[in-house]
């Protein structure tokens, strides 16, 4: 990808190889914050997502943060409709929600991502967002 393709306010990042069995398409990774509560800037190319997935955790921890910076992109909850993200829509997904986020099919998307901490903080990696399922949300960024 050419800086000059999507222009965001953080790094891009590397390929995000290491969670690649988990998302559809290329994403990438860049460390925005180091400590407790890590900060990572995700940058999705047009299409990809991530897998289903649930943040587990007790005493305040396992919720997690999205907070769109560039791009448009779209996360769900299970059982819930698809939410549009654009750059300044933050949302808080709490511990224990089985959802996925990833670009619109016609738009590059990044957004910060952290997860607060607490006891027993993990992430459970589920079944992918099928193209069907994908393929029925809107195809242009009608926002």
């Amino acid at each position: 990808m050419s800086d000059n393709a999507f222009e965001q306010i953080f790094p891009t990042g590397k390929p995000n190889d290491a969670f690649a069995q988990y998302f559809i398409g290329q994403s990438y990774n860049a460390p925005v914050v180091y400590g407790s509560i890590p900060v990572n800037n995700i940058t999705f190319e047009p299409a990809c997502r991530n897998n289903w997935h649930i943040h587990h955790g007790t005493d305040g921890g396992g919720d997690q943060v999205l907070i769109c910076t560039a791009g448009s992109g779209w996360y769900q909850a299970d059982g819930e409709e698809p939410v549009s993200m654009v750059p300044g829509t933050a949302i808080r997904v709490p511990a224990g929600t089985k959802h996925w986020h990833g670009a619109k099919a016609d738009s590059w998307f990044s957004h910060l991502a952290f997860i607060t901490s607490g006891e027993g903080v993990s992430n459970e990696w589920l079944e992918p967002v099928t193209d069907e399922v994908y393929g029925q949300l809107p195809t242009t960024d009608g926002r």
